[in-house]
């Protein structure tokens, strides 16, 4: 699980560089910048709701525990 949440940050970051490299290019052949760098976007929001849901069904089927603070304290 840890693998798969650090594959995920990786991905996500990666998603805003490319996001930031279409925002910063001039117009190329093509798809239009601002396409290009929405496409990226959504698919950062796309891995973001992914990781979220696995974190989700991880803890529901028992693979991940909660810690930390005990509640009531």
């Amino acid at each position: 699980m840890k693998y798969l949440v650090i594959l995920a940050f990786v991905g996500i970051i990666g998603s805003l560089g490319t996001a930031l490299f279409f925002m910063m290019k001039s117009n190329a052949k093509g798809k239009s910048r601002s396409q290009k760098m929405a496409l990226a976007l959504a698919l950062r929001v796309g891995i973001s709701i992914l990781l979220f849901a696995s974190i989700l069904v991880a803890w529901k089927l028992g693979y991940i525990h909660p810690t930390g603070i005990a509640s009531g304290q």
